[in-house]
């Protein structure tokens, strides 16, 4: 069975990306040694938060982009064996954009 995940008001989920096990000079790198990832892919977006008015405001982030979040933000969960993220939008540093 599949889970989704639906993110309320200004959250999103984000699948990180890991960095890589070995070094450009051939080391492998063990899990304690490894950083805390700080870039992933938006997975889920929430409708956005509401201002004083009622009103929504529209979220800067889609679906599908690369995305860089501090580094200890959000919660972290566990989906069908991937892990992923659930983060405020203000959580998010920026989108990363390829040449």
């Amino acid at each position: 069975m599949a889970i989704s995940i639906k993110p309320l008001g200004d959250r999103v989920v984000v699948e990180p990306i890991e960095q890589e096990e070995v070094t450009a000079g051939g080391i492998v790198l063990p899990d304690t040694a490894k950083e805390k990832p700080q870039q992933g892919m938006i997975v889920a977006v929430g409708p956005g938060a509401r201002d004083e008015d009622g009103d929504r405001v529209v979220m800067d982030v889609k679906v599908g982009d690369r995305v860089l979040y501090a580094k200890y933000a959000g919660t972290e969960l566990k989906l069908d064996g991937k892990k992923v993220l659930i983060l405020r939008e203000s959580d998010i540093l920026g989108i990363v954009e390829s040449k």
